[in-house]
């Protein structure tokens, strides 16, 4: 393709990153107020912003703690505060150029897998952009697009490997540093990224694509110096704050969902895809196999090839570990949503390679035209849909996270005790002490956090004067215990709709003795 082509074609899918970000985003303002579709965003806010002001890691003022999983992502949006830029224009920035960059890196890797299939990293760069789940992560304010963007670059470093294995010592070991540090990143913003940068090093192993063992040792060192070099501040921050290597917050998210391991494991991998096969990718399936086949059938030749499989083997891992440890399936499959740029990626190639494969057959042009055409039709419809599903997300964050954080802060003293379970909009707009029912940022709790009696019995030694919870978020779940007098409730009607409660904020009673004034407060 010449110069001037790539040129264009990458500039349209930059583009069109923007515009799906910026549409979204717009969709969610003119339906009430931008915002964000997870109160898990706010709590990347709130870590960003106490950052900047303060130059310390906490949630709560003057309580550091290591309750972000995303530390890379919080440190950018720190940049924002420290520009003093509008917070919501910045993150959405950092979204859509992380959607862009994203769609950029599967144009090269589609066209490096299978290179045979002419324009399959254009239309790989078009999906990708394109999905809405990826569409509704770079608008989510959370570090979802960010990590799948940085594992694409992996991907994308480690296959540079097979088109320039030669230089000399020093050249080799900067690659290999280079992937490193990428991989740090990763790290740093998912810990899984850890994962993938261990099964690129042993398929590259496998692969051997250098010149010889002295470069793959020079690049494996390279590649240890540079993962390390950026690993081991973070892994020193959280033992300085924690005692552990990793945030509490994985532990505390497997503690509180540790109830959805007891169905069979076929049944969480199917809840964990569902989700996110919602979409035109759906119907990139065939290709995916397709070119998996193919790939595999080349490696069992040319060991080099086994590299070429990172992208495949890495969709399927990531699903297959959240699915063994935390197979929560809710907001769309947000924890697996960065294995499905590599889906697209090589679903894209495969489908390409089908479309051109059937060219000798009436049967296999129809098949492969009407499979390749039919899948985008519903990547465009689906962009629409994931529109209408991202505004009502955000509405119902705003209405009952938001709305009941705003409360507090014109409501209740700021130094009161309040337990609560969704702690990143009240960490933003009414910062407190609190007891986190979720163990986010009070790790104390994971241990009994499946434990209603121990949870109340906690809440009183600590001398916890409000709770804010959703009905089901309430130890035990009871909303007419006595101890709990409501003084407030949000009212709003989008979490109803979408068969959800309202937020409600109750005064404690720990003798089961409501004043007359508290209740309707």
């Amino acid at each position: 393709m010449k110069t001037r082509q790539v040129v264009w074609r990458d500039l349209g899918v930059v583009a069109l990153a923007a515009a799906g970000v910026a549409a979204y985003m717009l969709a969610a303002g003119l339906a009430g107020e931008a915002g964000f579709p997870l109160d898990d965003a706010w709590i990347h806010q709130t870590y960003a912003r106490n950052l900047a002001q303060s130059g310390q890691w906490l949630f709560v003022p003057g309580e550091p703690s290591a309750g972000s999983t995303a530390p890379l992502y919080t440190l950018l949006l720190s940049v924002g505060y420290l520009l003093r830029l509008p917070y919501m224009l910045w993150t959405f920035l950092l979204g859509a150029a992380a959607l862009a960059a994203g769609g950029l890196i599967a144009i090269r890797l589609a066209d490096r897998l299978l290179p045979d299939t002419r324009g399959a990293g254009g239309w790989a760069g078009l999906a990708t952009v394109l999905a809405w789940h990826l569409i509704w992560a770079g608008a989510s304010g959370m570090e979802t697009m960010l990590f799948a963007t940085l594992t694409l670059a992996l991907v994308w470093l480690g296959w540079r490997e097979l088109d320039s294995p030669g230089g000399s010592e020093p050249v080799v070991l900067g690659r290999g540093v280079t992937f490193g540090l990428v991989g740090a990143a990763a790290t740093l913003t998912r810990p899984e990224g850890a994962g993938l940068v261990a099964l690129i090093g042993l398929l590259m192993w496998i692969a051997r694509p250098g010149s010889g063992w002295r470069w793959l040792f020079t690049w494996s060192a390279g590649a240890v110096l540079g993962w390390l070099a950026g690993f081991v501040p973070y892994a020193m921050l959280n033992m300085s704050l924690g005692g552990e290597l990793l945030p509490n917050t994985a532990s505390a998210k497997q503690a509180e969902n540790a109830i959805l391991l007891a169905a069979s494991y076929p049944s969480r991998i199917a809840s964990l895809l569902l989700p996110i096969l919602a979409g035109g990718q759906l119907l990139l399936l065939p290709g995916w196999v397709a070119a998996v086949a193919l790939v595999a059938r080349r490696a069992m030749k040319a060991r080099r090839d086994w590299l070429l499989l990172a992208p495949a083997l890495w969709a399927v891992a990531l699903v297959g570990l959240y699915a063994a440890r935390l197979p929560a399936p809710y907001q769309h499959g947000r924890y697996v949503i960065p294995a499905l740029p590599h889906l697209v990626v090589v679903g894209v190639a495969g489908t390409a390679w089908l479309w051109r494969r059937g060219r000798g057959s009436l049967a296999g042009r129809v098949g492969a035209r009407a499979l390749a055409l039919t899948a985008g039709v519903l990547f465009v419809l689906f962009w629409g849909i994931g529109l209408q599903q991202y505004v009502r997300d955000v509405q119902i964050i705003q209405t009952e996270m938001v709305a009941a954080a705003r409360w507090l802060d014109g409501h209740l003293p700021p130094e009161e005790l309040l337990a609560v379970h969704d702690i990143g909009a009240v960490g933003y707009y009414a910062p407190r002490p609190i007891l986190d029912l979720a163990g986010l940022v009070s790790p104390e709790v994971i241990p009994i956090i499946r434990d209603p009696e121990a949870l109340w019995n906690l809440m009183e030694a600590r001398g916890v004067r409000y709770l804010m919870a959703l009905p089901d978020q309430i130890p035990g779940q009871n909303p007419a215990d006595p101890r709990l007098c409501p003084v407030y409730s949000t009212g709003g009607t989008w979490s109803p709709a979408a068969g959800g409660e309202n937020m409600v904020v109750y005064a404690l009673a720990w003798d089961g003795q409501c004043p007359a004034e508290a209740a309707g407060g």
